[in-house]
């Protein structure tokens, strides 16, 4: 039985809460954007980030979960909260704050035709449209956020596949820091972090020598965060 929080604040204003989430993928070297035509009005059709009002007995971050599985299709997404968003005028809809969220899932996990039955899309951002109220800060504020959270922890690997190369981890961190990287640089600082275990077989598929694999050692990376490491590339 769901439990209703009696409301000693009734004879105050009514105010909307949404969680509206900035959910990033990685594909084909490109980090993108899912978007989605937005279904009510105002500004109905338009492209929008996924998001939802929270229900009046609804956890924020419950409400953000439910968003992302209704979407996506998957259960467990890497999410956080990126910044609340409260101006008077933000949505002409209704006086609404929003509580905003950025994901990070990786787009094979993600069930496509789910994706497509709800009118969303992967988009690159060079070809990022123009989105409704202040969708457009909230994408630039959590990618502000992404790449300054990148440089102490190894975030990026929410994006990845379960087995990754060096040269997918560089083309990652400069989809993410839109700037190229010195190779031997980069190998070398990232290898350094002792947090990538390297397999005993090679993507081929560039090459016939073909590159090692990785995988992600989160037990070894949960005891360098506690010893307060400093993950900057």
């Amino acid at each position: 039985m769901k439990h209703r929080i009696k409301d000693f604040y009734s004879k105050h204003s009514k105010i909307y809460v949404a969680t509206d989430c900035a959910v990033f993928g990685f594909d084909s070297g490109e980090l993108k954007l899912l978007i989605f035509k937005r279904r009510v009005e105002p500004e109905k059709d338009k492209w929008s980030l996924i998001g939802s009002f929270v229900e009046i007995d609804e956890d924020v971050d419950i409400a953000a979960k439910r968003v992302l599985k209704e979407i996506t299709g998957l259960d467990h997404v890497f999410f956080e909260q990126s910044k609340t968003y409260g101006k008077s005028n933000r949505d002409h809809g209704g006086r609404c704050i929003s509580i905003a969220q950025y994901a990070l899932i990786r787009i094979d996990d993600s069930d496509k035709k789910l994706v497509q039955k709800h009118g969303a899309y992967w988009s690159s951002f060079k070809d990022l449209p123009k989105l409704v109220l202040d969708h457009d800060i909230m994408v630039k504020d959590a990618l502000r956020k992404i790449r300054s959270k990148a440089r102490y922890q190894p975030i990026g690997f929410e994006l990845l596949p379960e087995k990754f190369t060096i040269p997918q981890l560089q083309s990652l961190y400069e989809a993410i820091y839109q700037r190229k990287l010195d190779s031997r640089n980069f190998r070398k600082k990232a290898l350094s972090f002792k947090v990538l275990k390297k397999l005993n077989e090679k993507d081929k598929r560039t090459s016939k020598r073909g590159a090692f694999l990785y995988t992600f050692d989160r037990d070894n990376y949960q005891k360098l965060i506690m010893s307060g490491f400093n993950f900057e590339i």
